[in-house]
């Protein structure tokens, strides 16, 4: 093993071959980061390192693994352990979600859910923290979602994951305070990414052409990026955004199941 490789800062960038997780570890490499490249498709995450290379002279290395089995999340740790890497970040990004009446959408897809926006990040998180703490030195990125703060009716599954990365970011936040080590949660608003086409193989949400529009992953990357560095434990890109989830608070249930079911529901 190299000793230059070993002495290099890595950041590990979960769902890294397209939206949000392309943009944060292009941003990571700007920023000095090797990278650990990890989604199920090898070919946009090569192509990707071999940007990242010419642009900033970072090394990548790229794992193909799908993190919706536990051993995605083995291969993952393995090649961590084997090549020795510090990790300094670690970005959990990989999820996805699915709309439509729970009855209707297939139960392989709704346990998918679970299995990577929960337990992947979960478990991931686990392997690599300790490392962190004991170095005392770490940042991690979770990608919540605004779906994180109510719940949501034609994407039960989906909102209640997101609302367990919230949970579960926050409160390790605290557990980790003056031990060098933050966690932050990001939570961004609808983003027009391979994300909401794969919602919507089932049912279109009215959501995602309304009048609230679409964020940008590039900017919703950068927010997230300023905000783990600044080590908050939670950011909201976004103005309208922000406004929404101060509000979901005080609004009655029963009026935020409308609303909320009203904004996934099918736009014809």
């Amino acid at each position: 093993m190299d000793s230059i490789e070993q002495a290099r800062k890595y950041a590990v960038v979960t769902g890294a071959s397209s939206g949000i997780g392309r943009e944060l570890a292009m941003l990571l490499a700007r920023e000095g980061y090797a990278l650990v490249l990890v989604a199920r498709r090898t070919e946009p995450m090569r192509a990707l390192a071999d940007q990242l290379q010419q642009a900033h002279g970072t090394p990548s290395v790229v794992v193909g693994a799908d993190l919706g089995v536990p051993e995605g999340v083995a291969t993952v740790v393995r090649e961590v352990k084997e090549r020795r890497l510090d990790i300094e970040v670690l970005v959990n990004n990989a999820g996805f979600g699915l709309a439509g009446p729970f009855e209707e959408l297939p139960a392989e897809g709704q346990l998918g859910m679970l299995d990577l926006n929960i337990r992947a990040l979960t478990a991931l998180t686990r392997e690599l923290v300790p490392g962190m703490v004991a170095r005392k030195r770490g940042y991690v990125l979770n990608v919540a979602s605004t779906a994180a703060f109510q719940p949501g009716p034609l994407m039960s599954v989906y909102y209640a994951t997101k609302a367990y990365v919230l949970s579960f970011s926050t409160a390790l936040h605290e557990e980790l305070r003056g031990r060098g080590v933050t966690v932050t949660a990001l939570c961004p608003g609808y983003t027009e990414t391979e994300f909401a086409a794969r919602a919507a193989e089932h049912q279109r949400p009215r959501l995602f052409s309304g009048p609230l529009g679409s964020g940008d992953a590039r900017q919703v990357a950068e927010s997230g990026y300023r905000a783990m560095k600044r080590g908050k434990a939670v950011v909201v890109p976004g103005l309208v955004n922000l406004l929404g989830t101060w509000f979901v608070p005080f609004a009655p249930l029963g009026l935020k199941l409308r609303l909320t079911r009203y904004l996934n529901a099918s736009e014809t």
